[in-house]
């Protein structure tokens, strides 16, 4: 079942262990999902999301340094 709870960017920060620049700096390289407006000054992300960006990043890892395994 996919999640189609939204949420906002300190969850997102504690739930990837990322600072907010290092999440607008991997949308702006396409390395992260990229939030919905919920708002004129609102954005949140769906929690499927990122728990898929979340499952991809060991595999990511692993391919991007082969001596990291």
């Amino acid at each position: 079942m996919t999640s189609s709870i939204i949420i906002r960017r300190p969850a997102v920060e504690a739930k990837t262990g990322l600072s907010t620049s290092t999440i607008y700096d991997k949308m702006a390289k396409g390395e992260f999902p990229k939030p919905r407006r919920l708002g004129k000054r609102a954005v949140g992300w769906l929690e499927s999301d990122i728990d898929a960006w979340i499952a991809e990043l060991p595999a990511a890892l692993e391919t991007s340094n082969p001596e990291a395994a």
